[in-house]
């Protein structure tokens, strides 16, 4: 039997929910493949900053890379500035652990409808580069305050960075051992 261990962090808002129904499917997952995970649940999220000021404290994020898999529900909440969680918790541990792929699924399931609905289904992954482009921070605001301000953002990419985000949206899937 195969253990990994597995860091829980289920964020704010409709994280927690979401992260202990991902948590059932890794139970109905583990007992068809006979895997094992040891989980540690971590309090980090808006409800941790209000608490403590921090996002996610340096001894936190080396602890955090001893683990095979972090599940990590939303994060953000309107009680925290804009921009606080998201750069000091979620970006931090993008850079950190090199997470540099975005996979956003989008499939339209029978029986639904809306706006999107056709003849014709909708099942498709957008793999976005998560650790460059905008998310690096670059750009400000210029003449804040007065009638000539400006705000400016730049999308810095390197060639390493674009390489390996499309070498792995072409691949075939693989599970890691």
């Amino acid at each position: 039997m195969t253990t990994y261990k597995l860091a829980v962090i289920a964020g704010d808002g409709i994280g927690p929910e979401v992260v202990a129904e991902g948590l059932k499917v890794l139970d109905v997952v583990s007992a068809k493949y006979g895997l094992t995970f040891e989980k540690k649940e971590f309090e980090l999220g808006a409800k941790y900053w209000h608490k403590t000021g921090e996002t996610l404290p340096d001894a936190v994020l080396e602890e955090l890379k001893t683990f095979d898999v972090i599940l990590l529900g939303a994060v953000g909440d309107p009680s925290v500035p804009s921009g606080v969680l998201e750069r000091g918790l979620l970006l931090k541990l993008r850079f950190a652990l090199d997470h540099y792929i975005n996979l956003r699924p989008a499939k339209l399931y029978s029986g639904t409808t809306g706006p999107l609905r056709t003849d014709k289904p909708i099942d498709f992954v957008v793999v976005r580069e998560g650790t460059e482009g905008p998310y690096v921070g670059a750009g400000g605001v210029l003449a804040e305050g007065t009638s000539a301000e400006i705000a400016t953002e730049e999308s810095l990419n390197t060639r390493r960075g674009a390489e390996r985000v499309i070498r792995d949206a072409f691949a075939p899937p693989q599970l890691s051992q």
